[in-house]
């Protein structure tokens, strides 16, 4: 393949990317890099950042041209996986849109910015590594050509109940799932408890009881999970440790706002209605 052509058909890629693609036919490093440089150089390329590269289409000034965000995070680190609300955003499903993307990845922690939008990779939980899950519950989905690696919409549920702070908040978290119509219970479950973590078992349990009608949820679902459950009282919001109703079938703290959706009354107050 050759330069333009990669180009032409890799929106973003990284610098590993480009090797790969156009690493053939006897050229060696040196000329690569001389070749990359000078389309920059000449407006074809954005340099997001060190090893990180936008296509600019023709016609389209450098520094303003589209970026399309997804692929943008997901080439952030290699074999980077969207997560957290911004799967959800990828998916279809979030309440509201975002200027941060999260992604997981086996690298060091880092945070890139770019055109005021924040990006941040993640450690994937130390459970699935000791289990040799880390890609339990993650897909490979198409996106302008090119492969991106996201979290199902399974583990996303999940992931967003576990780490609320990286989904916009309780508000956020409960009305963006609740737009899910369908689920693979099974992997939930499974992904659920994979991650062996108490308060999160009982913190999915509790979202699909109450929506046992809406997801099909059945008693085959919950059962495991109310094995996972708490021994003691835990609270679901862990940096708030006080007020809540307690929810004694999962053994956990509920915020009021979530027990009473008061952001529904919220809105009925903004409305009129």
């Amino acid at each position: 393949m050759t330069v333009f052509e990669f180009i032409r058909t890799h929106p973003v890629f990284s610098y590993t990317d480009y090797l790969a693609g156009v690493g053939g036919g006897g050229r060696n490093k040196r000329t690569l890099d001389a070749l990359l440089f000078h389309h920059v150089k000449r407006g074809h390329l954005l340099r997001v950042r060190r090893g990180l590269f936008v296509s600019v289409p023709v016609g389209e000034d450098p520094e303003n041209c589209p970026v399309d965000r997804f692929l943008l995070a997901g080439k952030m680190v290699e074999g980077g996986v969207l997560a957290y609300h911004t799967a959800l955003e990828f998916h279809g499903e979030a309440y509201s849109l975002w200027n941060r993307s999260f992604v997981l990845s086996d690298r060091t922690p880092s945070k890139m910015l770019f055109r005021g939008d924040e990006f941040f990779s993640l450690p994937i939980p130390g459970p699935l590594w000791r289990k040799g899950e880390e890609v339990l519950g993650v897909e490979t989905r198409e996106r302008l050509g090119l492969p991106l690696h996201v979290t199902t919409l399974e583990r996303t549920l999940v992931d967003v109940l576990d780490r609320p702070e990286l989904s916009g908040g309780w508000e956020e978290v409960w009305r963006s799932l609740e737009s899910i119509r369908t689920l693979d219970l099974d992997l939930v479950v499974r992904y659920t408890l994979a991650l062996e973590n108490a308060t999160t078992t009982a913190k999915v349990g509790f979202f699909l009881e109450r929506h046992r009608e809406s997801l099909m949820v059945e008693e085959k679902h919950l059962s495991p999970l109310r094995e996972g459950k708490p021994r003691t009282r835990h609270y679901m919001d862990r940096k708030r440790r006080s007020g809540g109703r307690f929810v004694r079938e999962w053994n956990l703290i509920v915020p009021e706002e979530v027990i009473h959706r008061s952001w529904e009354e919220n809105y009925g107050s903004v409305t009129g209605a």
